[in-house]
């Protein structure tokens, strides 16, 4: 059962938008069956931990070694060497069991990006594994040295990780997301379960508090389902919805209640007897046809793609699982050798590939079409770091060394695409300047906030300090940078809406957001100019529909780049003056504010071109990469120069 969400949101299924708390559900169930093995087994004197690593390993690398093998193939053809760079870290964080790890580190779990790794899936398995290294050491110690403790050390841990959790979702959702420190309470609810002797006491149970006690959890998992969404913070107190329910069916659902015949019918033990490779063959699917195809997939050809995801499943559990598992010729040497010689195997591939930057030697163009589609990360030490908004560390110096700051640069993520260029257009003009920003804050003052996640961030905060910063240090001027039209309009969708106004009773209102925008932009200025610094407003760099990765790459395999189809995938001007009209309107009743815009760098009289044959301009659909923002040096010095 917990698979079903899990494959059906990653499908895209917005019906099912809270579907990956199946994970959850997942999480407390293996935590109660795999406390109550040890327990069982320590009570009967039989336990080992030889023997419990031995059946774990059966039970969860030949499926996971043929996915990832079954992977490779696709990834050598359809990767381009920076994408296969990073599916090659996976390959050997899968192959470590710390794949939750890396992902934590390199993205977060509902960035578009994350729906483009095959094995994004694995941060799971490998929460799961290193479960398994250390819950039975813990066993074992309490068991011998303090067994009337356990269930209080047990508590003690699990009030621990929780905590964190809570503490994580606020302050570093992407890293609490993955780690097992933040998910251990949830296998502890299954662990409690098991100790409490729950199968022992539901006979004594009455009827109806059964029936109503495996409702109420099945209630509290489809809820979860339906009413969650990437916006809900997780795992918080939002996650003990689908963890409490999963933990309630397994508490009072039996034979004599609704929960427990619906989950005994054929339909619903199949999918759980298949659940596991089910859940492996899913994501390498979604992830390849979306790369494949270089967009999302109809609704069709993703339905498509998950029956082929449970096809595939079967065969893999018939044929693979299955005979592993229950194969008592493949003896405990063997079952470790293998699992020594896989991992050893991936590793390998993924050490190779990571060294060679992807293979790079598969395509014959320039590997600095692809190399070039990169951001500029000079800024990254004083870029939205941790509470930037009192952070010591929260500004950069840049230009010529030596001098003192003229002027300041301070926006959201497309000021750290400029980074470069204002460092090195300042120090060919002996200027010198600071620097600061965070993902996702527009630089306004009076406006707490403008998208819904800023009030979070404190962006308020961080544009007061900005303020205060200018003005004691007689700033000449500002700079402010920023994905304007992500506050007004969002995308050329309109998908990108997540907006907060002046207060928390203004949530998703385009003309309340609008309102903010016109409020926060009136009083920035006239802030600025009255202790007499002079605004410059950099007008935001064309927006294209898609991030040129997929257009380089079908160029790449067809061996050349043709400008044509550059031309046809790139935004026309049209399209992208019609997003600005808004915002530009609003900056142009400022005479008084300087606008420099970079249309006439990036478009000509028919499209904003994403790039040309020696490399992209954007890093992804809004962001320039560093070889675009080059573009821009000559007017970024004149501009420092006036």
């Amino acid at each position: 059962m917990a698979v079903l969400p899990v494959v059906l949101f990653h499908a895209g299924f917005e019906t099912f938008s809270g579907g990956f708390i199946g994970v959850d559900v997942f999480f407390v169930i293996s935590g109660y069956l795999i406390t109550s093995i040890i327990v069982a087994e320590k009570e009967a004197g039989t336990f080992s931990l030889v023997g419990f690593y031995e059946r774990r390993a059966r039970r969860i690398l030949p499926a996971l070694f043929l996915t990832m093998a079954c992977c490779i193939p696709f990834a050598w053809l359809w990767l381009l060497p920076r994408e296969m760079e990073a599916f090659s870290r996976s390959l050997v964080a899968v192959s470590l069991f710390v794949s939750n790890i890396l992902f934590a580190n390199e993205i977060g779990y509902f960035d578009t990006a994350a729906e483009l790794k095959p094995l994004l899936h694995t941060w799971s398995l490998a929460v799961e594994e290193q479960y398994y290294v250390l819950f039975p050491l813990f066993m074992m110690f309490m068991w011998r040295f303090a067994r009337h403790w356990l269930v209080v050390a047990l508590a003690v841990v699990a009030l621990g990780s929780l905590t964190a959790a809570l503490w994580g979702a606020a302050k570093k959702p992407e890293a609490a997301f993955f780690l097992l420190s933040t998910r251990g309470w949830e296998l502890a609810i299954g662990a409690f379960i098991a100790l409490g002797r729950v199968d022992d006491r539901r006979a004594d149970m009455s009827a109806s508090m059964k029936q109503l006690g495996s409702v109420a959890g099945f209630g509290l998992i489809l809820y979860s389902v339906f009413a969650y969404s990437k916006e809900t913070p997780f795992p918080s107190v939002y996650a003990l919805a689908p963890t409490v329910g999963a933990a309630l069916i397994i508490v009072f659902a039996s034979a004599s209640t609704w929960v427990g015949r619906l989950l005994a019918t054929r339909p619903f033990v199949g999918i759980g007897l298949i659940s596991y490779s089910a859940y492996l063959a899913h994501q390498p699917l979604f992830a390849f046809a979306r790369i494949k195809l270089s967009s999302e997939p109809g609704f069709l050809a993703m339905l498509a793609l998950t029956f082929a995801s449970f096809a595939l499943a079967v065969i893999s559990w018939r044929y693979v699982e299955t005979p592993y598992r229950t194969n008592r010729k493949i003896n405990a040497r063997r079952v470790f050798g293998t699992a020594i010689v896989g991992s050893v195997l991936f590793f390998s591939v993924g050490i190779a590939g990571y060294q060679t930057k992807g293979f790079v030697s598969r395509f014959d163009l320039m590997t600095a079409i692809t190399s070039n589609i990169a951001l500029a990360d000079g800024a990254r030490r004083c870029f939205g770091i941790y509470d930037i908004q009192k952070s010591e560390k929260w500004l950069c110096h840049v230009g010529a060394d030596g001098e003192q700051a003229s002027f300041f640069v301070y926006g959201d993520s497309h000021a750290v695409a400029l980074f470069n260029v204002f460092d090195e257009a300042a120090r060919a003009t002996g200027t010198a300047g600071a620097f600061t920003g965070t993902s996702g804050c527009a630089p306004f003052l009076g406006v707490h906030a403008l998208r819904e996640d800023q009030s979070r961030k404190n962006c308020h905060l961080l544009n007061e300090r900005v303020f205060a910063y200018v003005r004691d240090h007689k700033i000449r001027d500002v700079y402010l940078i920023a994905r304007w039209t992500y506050y007004t309009d969002g995308g050329y969708t309109g998908k990108n809406f997540s907006y907060l106004g002046a207060s928390p009773d203004d949530l998703r209102d385009i003309d309340i957001s609008r309102g903010a925008f016109l409020k926060g932009l009136k009083e920035t200025v006239a802030a600025y100019l009255s202790i007499g610094t002079r605004v410059h407003i950099v007008s935001q760099v064309p927006q294209q529909r898609m991030d040129p990765e997929p257009i380089y790459r079908g160029a790449l395999v067809q061996g050349k780049v043709d400008r044509g189809l550059l031309r046809d995938l790139s935004i026309s001007l049209r399209v992208h003056k019609e997003l600005q009209e808004f915002v530009e309107s609003a900056f142009s009743q400022y005479p008084d504010v300087d606008r420099i815009s970079f249309d006439e760098l990036l478009c000509d009289d028919i499209a904003c071109m994403v790039g040309d044959d020696h490399g992209s301009y954007y890093f992804d659909d809004d962001h320039l990469s560093i070889y675009g923002a080059e573009l821009l040096r000559d007017r970024i010095e004149a501009v420092l120069s006036d």
